[in-house]
């Protein structure tokens, strides 16, 4: 008779060889941006699945805020922004996984302290304030995030972190399941509050930044950008880090790395359309705007700036 712990070992070595046998080919280059094949761990769990799970995930957060007054409407300055800058990036995004097509892509401001950011799989995003204004992020800042958090999506790191998740949790029990002796559908969509925390590896980052910078780049923001990001999450990290960094690791070498990659993007950035609206830049709006919203840290308008505004009118 087996024992439990060979038993164990035997549904883990099965795991992964159903995970290798059932890997598909995957759109993994272009233009010499190179990340090789998605993970075959992310075979173990559905994509329907995961989606569905970020769906119900998202439906929370979002009425979560609401209710607490933090969810931004969709008047508001910084969600016009961060939504204008996703449209641009949303069409490029298509040939790095081909379920973005069909994806309902939703983007949401959320009122935090908390320096973060986030896009489910699916196509859900959110932005908290504090990333915004608290790092005073440019349009092409802000594209930078926003590409790096939809390439953890449409590299599917969430549903590889989860099927290696699946593999050494469930072990027989999930071997049973994909071999038709078990149900496996709940315990997956249960593994859903997973999805904001889930640590993603030095390797996820590494990738994520390099098809976010892709991303970006081909829909005319920045690359270069990149560094003065990490720069700026770098100086807030001093003290207490930021929670966008407790689930993404940063290495040593990360600016250098971004650094070393720009020669792959900066020839797409510099033949790309560029965006004929800057949020970024200052704005005259009128008194009726700085009665019903606060002024914007991204715009660089200073209180005295906003009150001459005010006055002018």
């Amino acid at each position: 008779m087996m024992t439990k712990a060979v038993m164990t070992r035997l549904a883990h070595a099965t795991l992964l060889g159903l995970a290798l046998s059932c890997a598909a080919p995957a759109i993994w280059a272009r233009d010499g941006v190179d990340v090789g094949e998605r993970s075959s761990f992310s075979k173990l769990v559905s994509a329907d699945q995961v989606e569905k799970a970020a769906v119900q995930q998202y439906a929370q957060v979002q009425s979560e805020a609401r209710t607490k007054g933090a969810l931004l409407p969709d008047n508001h300055p910084q969600v016009v922004r961060v939504r204008a800058i996703a449209q641009r990036i949303i069409p490029f995004t298509y040939e790095w996984n081909k379920r973005a097509a069909s994806w309902r892509w939703e983007v949401s401001v959320l009122k935090s302290d908390q320096i973060n950011a986030f896009c489910m799989p699916g196509g859900k995003i959110a932005f908290y304030t504090a990333i915004l204004d608290q790092l005073k992020l440019t349009d092409d800042e802000v594209a930078m995030v926003m590409g790096h958090e939809m390439a953890h999506a449409l590299r599917e790191h969430a549903r590889e972190r989860m099927g290696k998740t699946t593999a050494t949790r469930f072990g027989a029990s999930l071997l049973s399941g994909l071999l038709g002796l078990g149900n496996t559908g709940d315990a997956l969509l249960n593994m859903g509050s997973q999805l904001l925390t889930l640590k993603f590896s030095r390797e996820d980052e590494s990738e994520a930044d390099l098809v976010g910078m892709e991303l970006a780049a081909r829909a005319g923001y920045d690359p270069r950008s990149g560094v003065t990001l990490w720069k700026k999450m770098a100086a807030a990290s001093k003290g207490a880090p930021p929670q966008f960094m407790s689930t993404h690791p940063s290495s040593s070498t990360r600016i250098d790395d971004i650094e070393a990659n720009l020669p792959k993007v900066i020839p797409l950035y510099d033949r790309s359309p560029k965006p004929s609206q800057r949020f970024d830049r200052a704005l005259k709006t009128g008194a009726l705007y700085y009665r019903d919203f606060e002024p914007l840290a991204y715009w660089a308008v200073s209180d005295a700036a906003s009150a001459s505004s005010v006055a002018a009118e």
